[in-house]
């Protein structure tokens, strides 16, 4: 039905639809499910995000490796004292997201999108906006079916592999999604959305993938932080009227050129970035 960023959006200007429309006609023809199915899928992933986003907000968990675990509920407390820099709502979205990467290195149950290593930016930015602008479960599920419409493209003509094109290809395109996603639910236009996921991959771009002792935990976990108010600037940078002036189509090609021109030693092996430092390969030593 499309490849192309291009593609999507003259769908939905030919048939006058939203991103989340065309996804959904996709989905029943290439599966074979019903309205109704695809819904009740899709309201089953919402749930796992939400309680994955939530769970750490109260209580201390720690990982498997014991590397992080407690920032969640730092931040949560930290918002709580209604003194801090930012201001809520971004401090909430920093908080739900690190929670969900808690959950995630405790080996508790998590919604990759695109990938367990990013999974917390997605379903923190959409529960946000959900709360500030008091909006519906189904609202977020076309957040979330608008997001998955930008990760398709992405996936099919780059890559969202730390391991092949660094983090700009995890939390870059997670931020992405989001980004796309948080434009659709407050009623922004298809345009308005792949502005959006374009400014928030090229907010990201050149980012490598340095994991300590190689895992998905530090610095993991703070860039879903930073991803999750990525997507956040990069919707307000696109319903503020702002267009990117490199389409996203292009915007793609180039991240994924900057990932394969990358070294090995600063994509997911954890041989660079602060994985290489001397703290890095002490807590390597002591990890593994």
């Amino acid at each position: 039905m499309f490849n192309k960023g291009s593609e999507l959006l003259n769908l939905c200007k030919s048939e006058n639809k939203k991103i989340w429309e065309i996804i959904i006609q996709k989905e029943i023809e290439e599966t074979q499910i019903s309205y109704e199915e695809l819904m009740e899928n899709m309201n089953s992933i919402l749930n796992v995000m939400i309680n994955s986003a939530n769970a750490a907000l109260d209580k201390e968990i720690t990982s498997v490796s014991g590397l992080i675990g407690g920032d969640a509920k730092k931040m949560e407390d930290y918002k709580n004292t209604e003194n801090t820099i930012s201001g809520s709502i971004i401090i909430s979205a920093i908080a739900k997201a690190l929670s969900t990467s808690e959950i995630n290195a405790s080996m508790g149950k998590i919604v990759a999108a695109p990938t367990a290593g990013a999974s917390g930016i997605l379903p923190s930015a959409i529960i946000c906006v959900k709360e500030k602008f008091n909006l519906t479960n189904e609202d977020m599920i076309h957040g979330l079916l608008t997001a998955s419409g930008i990760g398709e493209i992405i996936a099919k003509n780059a890559t969202i592999s730390g391991a092949e094109g660094g983090c700009q290809a995890e939390c870059g395109v997670a931020s992405s999604m989001a980004a796309a996603a948080l434009v659709e639910m407050v009623g922004g236009s298809v345009d308005a959305c792949f502005n959006a996921a374009s400014f928030a991959l090229l907010n990201i771009m050149g980012l490598i993938c340095d994991p300590i002792a190689g895992l998905v935990e530090f610095p993991c976990a703070l860039r879903n932080a930073s991803g999750v108010v990525n997507a956040m600037i990069s919707a307000d940078l696109a319903l503020a009227g702002i267009k990117s002036i490199v389409p996203f189509d292009e915007v793609v090609d180039a991240m994924y050129k900057v990932g394969k021109a990358m070294p090995e030693s600063l994509k997911e092996t954890a041989l660079g970035g602060v994985a290489a430092t001397p703290t890095g390969e002490k807590i390597k030593k002591q990890i593994l």
